[in-house]
């Protein structure tokens, strides 16, 4: 039904473009160039997110559909005697999951240097304990891949205080249907709606409602989605669900999300959901997050007198080296697509 080999495209490319939150103007770029491909107008906001509006029977109530493309990562907070980085963090993970970590430092002038991300305690051989070192952002470091050994050495490269650190994805995708790569929140949504805007396209979909397709890109700092087309009725996050101890997630279902830390989701909207997943025979759970907001939650939080839901594919280990199923992205997908065709 579904040409999930374009969809593994969109995916690859989208995840293998760096996007931290603040420096998101070459995926910007990549998903426009994409939409030109294949026909599809957009508008750009202020702040650089892309907004496509595709007209249906009923132009006065309009839905609106967001995923972000921006991600975690990191910004030089200083430049070390010793010719290594500070970093201060770009949204909210543990300092763990990015030790060991190769990244690249973008500066100001369009230069790119890689290099790692260490504890200051790398080596068990020279330290006393580094196991006990407190992985937190002040422990935390860059390596810079370059023969310097000065602070002057590292001006002298161009690069500064405030340039953007990226993560590498490091992104997988297996013979049994799993996706492994940083950044599959929200990239794996990114690319669910890019397939979804191209399918309905082909398809010559008739949409009962105008719907917008929204590309955000500063979700990872809770602004977002403060901004939404004005005839907006119903708005619909695509982010992800999270998996673990505890939850009803999973990575071979969409995750429709009851209630999050911003409170309760619409549940009329939620109920609608659930029945075209039961009704087309999607693979779905509901979950609770006690740890998390949303573009949803961005836009209620600015005053827009909205209905919200939020769903996703699940993704275990969130916001950290990151793991989801083929399975859950393409029940996603469906569950998009049956949203935005029913009345």
């Amino acid at each position: 039904m579904y040409n999930l080999d374009k969809l593994k495209y969109y995916l690859k490319n989208i995840l293998e473009i760096a996007s931290p939150t603040g420096y998101t103007e070459n995926l910007i770029d990549y998903v426009s160039e994409e939409l030109h491909i294949i026909d599809i107008s957009f508008d750009t906001t202020n702040k650089g997110a892309l907004i496509i509006t595709l007209p249906g029977e009923n132009t006065e109530y309009e839905r609106t559909i967001s995923a972000h493309i921006d991600t975690l990562g990191a910004m030089v907070k200083e430049i070390k005697e010793k010719g290594t980085l500070a970093i201060t963090p770009l949204g909210g993970y543990m300092m763990s999951s990015i030790e060991g970590e190769n990244c690249t430092i973008e500066t100001i002038d369009g230069k790119s240097f890689s290099g790692t991300i260490q504890t200051i305690e790398p080596s068990v051989h020279i330290y006393d304990d580094p196991k006990a070192l407190k992985r937190e952002p002040k422990n935390m470091e860059v390596v810079i891949d370059e023969k310097i050994s000065s602070k002057e050495d590292v001006l002298k490269l161009g690069i500064d205080v405030g340039d953007f650190i990226c993560l590498d994805s490091r992104t997988r995708f297996t013979e049994s249907g799993f996706v492994k790569s940083r950044h599959l929140d929200d990239k794996a949504s990114a690319a669910i709606l890019l397939y979804a805007i191209k399918y309905i396209k082909e398809n010559n979909i008739t949409l009962p409602y105008t719907t917008n397709f929204y590309f955000s890109n500063y979700e990872e700092v809770g602004h977002g989605a403060s901004y939404i087309p004005p005839n907006t009725k119903e708005f619909l996050s695509v982010d992800m669900g999270a998996p673990g101890t505890g939850q009803n997630s999973s990575e071979y279902s969409v995750c429709i999300c009851a209630k999050d830390s911003s409170g309760p989701y619409d549940y009329s909207f939620r109920k609608k959901l659930v029945e075209l997943c039961r009704s087309n025979d999607i693979s779905y759970k509901i979950d609770t997050y006690p740890h998390y907001g949303s573009d949803a939650s961005a836009a209620l939080r600015a005053g827009w007198d909205i209905k919200t839901a939020l769903i996703g594919t699940g993704v275990f280990a969130s916001h950290g080296y990151e793991r989801t199923h083929m399975d859950g992205i393409e029940a996603t997908l469906d569950l998009l697509l049956k949203y935005c065709e029913a009345k």
